[in-house]
């Protein structure tokens, strides 16, 4: 079940796959219980269940914006006829019309690198996101997290960056720098919100790894050499912290991968291929110390880090006081090790 601790909420799943939660219903209760506004940046949609609740949104009066990665909405060569319909991303396109006849305002976006982008804003005060996009396999068979902040001060951070995703101002278009990531406190917890690359959220999970004095757990979706991120894991793992994590089967073993540096350097590291009814590995997840999660839609690489259009969450602070903060960051860093230790046991192979 979710762990749920006063504003925040933490799924991980999908349920499809032996994981504790239902990702496609926790997207599709967080729109069904919007009252006047959903601003949704995904990198792609081909959910019927999702658009459904998006068209049901709409049809009660929701203002309903939408944007999306172009990539998955056009086909990479000229059909015979293109007024029939069919081709590559068809479904895609064909949910994409339904939305539109509902009068949403939907737009692709102006990136010239990756729309990576997995969040909804609802009624100005409460942010949907994480690492699943709004796909059946999404959903269904790629382990992922979601993660609910009901929060006004979050949400507006991410009202901010939709503006600007809307104007097309991010990636390397971005003219309105804020270097300034937004830090809060939800039931007590410190909230840290970061965009790439206003923010460049890679320092900021280096900063955060830089403090930790008793392990590193992490799954991982991409994960390259070269991002910072690797460096400094092979330095804390050659000074004796325990690292231990998942990589995807099929990025993992590529050669610009930072799979056998890490490990050489003494972390523990499984690699998660496709199988049976799993499609694959795709969290962007890492748990500090079991007390600091840091989770969204930024892979561990440097084009994520410097050209895409992401963010990340850490949720907690190593430096928290004793007390009952403390004790809640605990069992959000419990509840997502735990996953991670699920994936290693059940689908992963030792390196």
């Amino acid at each position: 079940m979710a762990l749920k601790i006063g504003g925040i909420e933490f799924y991980t799943g999908p349920k499809e796959v032996g994981g504790p939660d239902d990702l496609l219903a926790a997207i599709v209760d967080f729109i069904d219980g919007a009252k006047t506004k959903l601003r949704i940046a995904v990198q792609e949609l081909d959910s019927r269940p999702i658009a459904e609740a998006i068209v049901r949104a709409r049809q009660r009066g929701v203002s309903v914006q939408l944007a999306l990665e172009g990539d998955y909405l056009k086909t990479e060569k000229v059909v015979a006829d293109p007024f029939s319909p069919g081709g590559q991303n068809e479904h895609n396109r064909f949910l994409q019309n339904a939305i539109l006849r509902t009068a949403v305002d939907v737009k692709s976006d102006f990136n010239t690198a990756i729309f990576h982008q997995k969040f909804i804003i609802r009624d100005g005060s409460a942010v949907l996101g994480g690492s699943a996009n709004f796909t059946e396999t999404g959903v269904t068979r790629n382990l992922n997290h979601v993660v609910i902040f009901h929060s006004r001060k979050i949400a507006n951070a991410y009202a901010k960056e939709y503006r600007e995703i809307r104007q097309g101002r991010f990636g390397k278009r971005s003219v309105d720098r804020d270097e300034k990531p937004t830090e809060t406190k939800l039931s007590e917890i410190p909230i840290k919100v970061l965009f790439a690359p206003d923010h460049a959220p890679e320092m900021e999970i280096m900063k955060q790894m830089l403090k930790a004095a008793k392990r590193i757990d992490f799954a991982i979706f991409t994960f390259s050499k070269s991002s910072g991120i690797d460096d400094t894991m092979i330095r804390l793992s050659t000074d004796g912290l325990p690292i231990r994590g998942a990589l995807e089967g099929r990025a993992a073993n590529q050669r610009w991968a930072a799979t056998r540096p890490v490990k050489n350097a003494g972390a523990e590291l499984f690699t998660v291929p496709s199988q049976g009814n799993l499609g694959k590995l795709h969290h962007k997840l890492m748990v500090i110390d079991e007390q600091v999660v840091i989770a969204g839609s930024f892979n561990y690489t440097g084009p994520a880090n410097a050209t895409n259009d992401e963010n990340i969450v850490v949720i907690g602070d190593l430096e928290s006081p004793p007390g009952q903060s403390r004790n809640d960051q605990r069992k959000l860093g419990r509840f997502a090790r735990k996953e991670i230790d699920r994936i290693i046991t059940e689908f992963g192979r030792a390196l």
